[in-house]
């Protein structure tokens, strides 16, 4: 029991934003009679948010190192255009111009990382300056106008679903095989993990815990397996999410580049005296935060089908809440991907369940404002106790 607690206690913030998702979609899936976890609606859900969930992976990194970007949304708005005028006006091959786009994405996170990591210009003013200067160059490159149609390949990266090899009726059966693989793994992953925690004397959870965890954990997955399946199978940009949450999680987790971040974000001073390069992690953090930002800007692109000067408009708010309301610290050195991942559903669910409500935007942006003031207020509230 005691062990229980102190897990409990320890990750009180991702626990209670867990339970903050479910609590919420149960919430509206009552009050929309249904409507919200209905199998279309679930999966206009995953769709309408992938571009938000993408950039909150690369935002957590910046979070988590004490920073901030601003600038992200004004660089998926700049990187969509300059997709648009590589595939619609100059007939690239849109595999290519992705490939060229990602580059770009990457070269604007290094130009902001070095004013940040080696001039020491504070985060919060260089995105600033960056939201402004991708913005203009966006109205500039599209001249105040949309471009459009993206060809139909590159549309299906957002629109798309895999398609079912075993040709299933009225079910998707290639969906259901994955989510039961999914499941297969996990388990497989958690008694793996249990064991080398008992090889080296770790404390671990009772038996008993770690069942009724991957009971709940599997039906979730074959839950959601199932619902897809009804519909038209697994969506192409969920793949594609579910490939970079578990890199993310695993450099952040696992690997040495992933502790210095937390290192850097936790004590700078501290790090840089055990050998960390802060200035190196913090450059690498925003080129990541670019290159991320351009996938966004690919995506969002790819759903409208056009480059818009205003696409991206509040896109950095919605990451960083998602970090915020996902466990992240606002002082640094706090936060996990699934966290950020768990936060950004919280978000959608919201934003889809006050939609069907019919609630107007006034409102929306009200009540996420909120719920983002009311996360952020938690966090404070649980350092100060552990402390």
């Amino acid at each position: 029991m005691k062990t229980l607690k102190a897990m409990f206690k320890s990750n009180i913030r991702q626990y209670g934003m867990v339970i903050a998702l479910v609590s919420i979609a149960l919430l509206f899936q009552i009050i929309t009679e249904g409507v919200l976890l209905k199998p279309l609606n679930i999966t206009n859900l995953i769709l309408q948010n992938s571009y938000i969930l993408v950039l909150a992976i690369g935002m957590l990194l910046v979070i988590i190192t004490g920073n901030v970007d601003l600038s992200v949304g004004s660089v998926v708005a700049f990187v969509g255009a300059i997709g648009a005028i590589l595939m619609v006006n100059m007939k690239v091959n849109f595999f290519v111009a992705m490939i060229i786009c990602l580059i770009i994405g990457a070269i604007i996170g290094a130009w902001q990382g070095f004013w940040i990591a080696y001039v020491r210009i504070p985060a919060f003013i260089v995105t600033l300056a960056g939201m402004l200067v991708f913005r203009g160059l966006t109205m500039v490159v599209l001249k105040g106008t949309s471009i459009a149609p993206f060809p139909e390949a590159f549309t299906k990266i957002s629109s798309g679903f895999i398609p079912d090899v075993f040709g299933g009726q009225g079910a998707h059966i290639t969906t259901i095989l994955i989510g039961v693989l999914l499941s297969v793994i996990i388990v497989i992953m958690e008694l793996n993990n249990r064991k080398t925690q008992l090889k080296y004397n770790f404390e671990v959870p009772p038996i008993g815990f770690m069942v009724a965890k991957l009971v709940g954990i599997i039906a979730v997955i074959l839950y959601f397996s199932f619902v897809f399946s009804s519909y038209k199978g697994l969506p192409n940009i969920l793949i594609l999410l579910a490939v970079l949450i578990v890199i993310y999680a695993f450099i952040t987790n696992k690997t040495v580049p992933g502790r210095h971040i937390y290192a850097v974000g936790g004590n700078e001073k501290a790090a840089k005296l055990s050998g960390v390069k802060s200035e190196k992690v913090l450059f690498w953090v925003f080129v990541n935060m670019g290159m991320l930002s351009a996938l966004s800007g690919l995506i969002f692109a790819a759903r409208l089908n056009a480059a818009t000067p205003k696409a991206g408009n509040g896109f950095e708010l919605d990451a960083i809440a998602a970090c915020y309301i996902g466990g992240a610290s606002s002082t640094g050195g706090i936060g996990t991907v699934v966290g950020a991942m768990v936060g950004g559903l919280v978000m959608g669910v919201m934003n889809n369940g006050m939609s069907i409500m019919g609630l107007g935007i006034d409102w929306q942006q009200a009540i996420k404002g909120l719920v983002l003031l009311i996360a952020v207020a938690f966090d404070l509230f649980t350092k100060s106790k552990s402390s």
